[in-house]
């Protein structure tokens, strides 16, 4: 593979707890409404993220 051709990539991290989950994403990926499960607290966080740039979406309370 070529060097300069490599995409970079970047662990998600859990923002609840901050621990590595085991979702890695590079710079052409795009999520949307995607479900993020935590491995060490357990907990699932719906993310969206583009270009390496993560946002949370807030659950509406039922």
């Amino acid at each position: 593979m070529n060097h300069s051709t490599k995409q970079q990539e970047r662990w998600v991290y859990c923002p609840i707890c901050g621990s590595k989950t085991r979702t890695k994403i590079r710079s052409n990926t795009v999520l949307e409404n995607f479900p993020l499960f935590c491995p060490k607290c357990k907990h699932e966080t719906t993310i969206n993220a583009k270009q390496l740039e993560i946002s949370i979406i807030k659950e509406p309370d039922a």
